[in-house]
């Protein structure tokens, strides 16, 4: 992309210098203030240009220690630096044509040769100002962006002063002093139009419109709950973009990361030289249940909690659960951790909130395991496989692994149950049967159990 904006600058500097040299010399044998002045102008672009050249090359630079953005904002300077040399070529121009209009006599030779740098000089401009619009566009370049406006000043300039050719050759050489004085109101406005877009993106200025746009594509992600803020500015060729959004509070980090990838995707499809920064700010959503806000609560702490009881008694909330800590931990460091889960559950609920814990011990570090002899293992199929047929409710016991650690026996098991009974009866069903092989076999620190429907004959 660097390549191609500089070879833009350098072919367009190439040009100037001939047509410069090729109007300088028609307008002295023609006497022409219009053309002088227009050739003046293709100087400014010859000076213009190869500053524009120069910044490019500056601002190509990656980000380093003292420019966290890059440098591109070198282009936007160069290109208030040409917008000064445009007002000061409008007022000598302007200046010079009211003199020659009001206290001499224009004297206006109209020559061939003239004519031929002029038509020459317009094809020349075409064809620099189409390339150069097209690189600007394709490289998003404020520097080549002003270049183009500076060649289509000369084109249109060009047409006037061969107007007014015509008019000095129909007997009215005061049309020439009209035209520069056209040509320095055309290349005035020119100026400002650079010089307001080049302040805008120095002063960090908003591109119009830009923000409207962004916040609908964010807005289109799933996952996005609102769109807090939208800040974009643009520094040369690249667009910073940062965006302030709301997620729920319950969407993990994995999520999230995915969830910033895809905005960044979406907006780079629209706005390929854009460069996003994205901050999260987690939202509680109106939906969002008590229970879930216990877990959250819990999980923030990585703390892991089960059977969570959520209870309304006559206005006040109650909220029971089961906590596991190391089993290791005293059972005053125990009722600490309890404590402060049940403080921040109350804060995210209200103090009036009932909350009571129970503690169980969590084993949390592996337990090195080995298959246990066959008498023991046939003690614990024997022990299933009985209370099993005694439940009435669960059957095929399937699957069975036994395993002894350093705190007791491990035992895995599947089994089936009538698919069209709810999960409360199974689990309860399930719990009385492994309580029933505990008391058979005191050595078990543990029962998996794996519920699955019972097939269909």
């Amino acid at each position: 992309m660097s390549d191609a904006k500089e070879n833009a600058a350098l072919s367009s500097i190439a040009a100037s210098v001939v047509i410069t040299l090729g109007k300088g010399a028609a307008g002295l044998m023609t006497g022409s203030l219009a053309l002088l002045s227009d050739a003046a102008h293709s100087l400014l672009d010859v000076v213009a240009t190869t500053m524009t050249w120069l910044a490019i090359r500056a601002a190509s630079k990656p980000a380093d220690e003292g420019h966290h953005y890059g440098h591109g904002k070198v282009e936007s300077i160069a290109a208030l630096a040409e917008t000064g040399f445009l007002f000061l070529l409008s007022g000598a121009v302007a200046i010079e044509g009211v003199r020659r209009l009001w206290v001499e006599q224009s004297v206006v030779v109209v020559h061939w040769s003239a004519i031929v740098v002029l038509v020459i000089s317009i094809a020349i401009d075409a064809w620099r100002y189409v390339n150069l619009t097209r690189v600007a566009r394709e490289t998003n370049s404020e520097a080549l962006a002003a270049d183009a406006l500076h060649f289509s000043s000369d084109l249109v300039n060009s047409v006037l002063v061969l107007l007014a050719f015509g008019a000095a050759a129909w007997g009215y050489p005061q049309a020439d002093a009209l035209v520069a004085i056209g040509v320095a109101i055309f290349i005035a406005v020119a100026g400002y139009r650079l010089a307001r877009r080049t302040l805008d993106t120095l002063l960090d200025a908003a591109p119009v419109g830009y923000a409207s746009q962004i916040r609908k594509i964010v807005r289109d992600v799933p996952g996005v709950v609102d769109v807090e803020d939208v800040r974009a500015r643009r520094a040369g060729s690249d667009l910073f973009i940062d965006l302030e959004i709301g997620v729920a509070r319950s969407m993990p980090f994995d999520r999230l990361g995915l969830l910033k990838a895809a905005i960044v995707t979406a907006i780079r499809t629209a706005f390929s030289e854009a460069q996003v920064t994205v901050t999260a700010t987690p939202v509680t959503l109106d939906e969002e249940t008590v229970l879930e806000r216990v877990i959250l609560i819990a999980a923030r702490r990585r703390l892991p909690v089960h059977h969570v009881t959520v209870q309304e008694l006559s206005g006040t909330l109650s909220v029971s659960l089961d906590l596991e800590v190391d089993g290791g931990l005293s059972l005053g460091e125990a009722h600490t951790i309890a404590s402060q889960l049940e403080a921040a559950i109350r804060e995210e609920l209200g103090a009036a909130t009932e909350v009571e814990t129970h503690i169980e011990p969590l084993v949390v570090s592996s337990l090195v395991g080995r298959d246990v002899a066959d008498g023991m293992k046939t003690s614990v199929i024997e022990s299933l496989t009985r209370h099993a047929e005694r439940s009435r409710t669960i059957s095929d016991v399937h699957n069975i692994r036994v395993r002894e650690t350093g705190h007791g026996l491990i035992v895995n098991y599947h089994c089936r149950v009538d698919a069209t009974l709810d999960v409360t009866t199974v689990h309860e069903v399930v719990d009385r049967l492994e309580h029933q092989v505990r008391k058979d076999v005191p050595d078990i620190l543990r029962i998996v159990s794996h519920t699955e429907p019972l097939r269909s004959l």
